[in-house]
């Protein structure tokens, strides 16, 4: 699921309760996962709310709605950035990735980030990982894959950590030969591309 999709669905408790909208995601500080949600009101002129949602209070999240138990899950939005920011694990600063530049650990540029690629099992209960990047592909990797010369627009398969600054997102050259452009099959790409970096077959 792209983020991008995620934003203005409705936050709906168990028991039928509209509550709210998304408004924003909010990243961990490592950037691999979502740490929760900025809210707005409901409807097309409700501003911001003051109340956010973590992600450990999210109990489903689909393509029409993000359901919670009850309201008494929803909290500061303060509250909610300030944990993302203390998540860190990673070797990034985190923070909006919407078009930095993608660059591979040999220096070649990819693209710049246009959206974010989720990975959630609702069964699972657990975080809501985030596992590549839509990327508005650079003219070297459109020259380089055969998808590339079709479509702008490519998904991009990143490891189980990144680093990323305030203007680049840096990942391994091998990302490169996994790069999709079917969100469909972009999970088995991840896998693959995962496996690759510690060895696997």
């Amino acid at each position: 699921m792209r983020t991008s999709e995620i934003a203005t669905l409705p936050v709906v408790t168990l028991a039928g309760d509209d509550v709210a909208q998304v408004k924003d995601v909010v990243f961990s500080a490592d950037g691999g996962a979502v740490a929760g949600f900025t809210l707005a009101g409901r409807g097309l002129l409700a501003g911001p709310l003051k109340q956010g949602l973590s992600w450990h209070h999210v109990v489903g999240l689909g393509p029409d709605a993000v359901m919670i138990a009850d309201d008494s899950a929803l909290e500061p939005v303060d509250t909610v950035i300030a944990a993302a920011s203390s998540t860190s694990a990673g070797a990034g600063s985190g923070g909006n990735v919407l078009g930095d530049r993608v660059l591979t650990d040999t220096g070649s540029d990819l693209g710049k980030v246009s959206d974010v690629v989720i990975e959630y099992d609702n069964a699972d209960g657990g975080p809501c990982d985030v596992v590549g990047y839509e990327i508005e592909a650079s003219d070297a990797l459109k020259a380089s894959t055969s998808k590339g010369s079709k479509h702008t627009r490519l998904l991009l398969p990143l490891p189980d950590t990144l680093a990323v600054s305030s203007e680049h997102v840096m990942v391994p050259a091998s990302a490169e030969g996994f790069v999709s452009d079917d969100l469909a099959g972009f999970g088995a790409a991840v896998q693959a591309f995962r496996t690759q970096l510690k060895g696997g077959s």
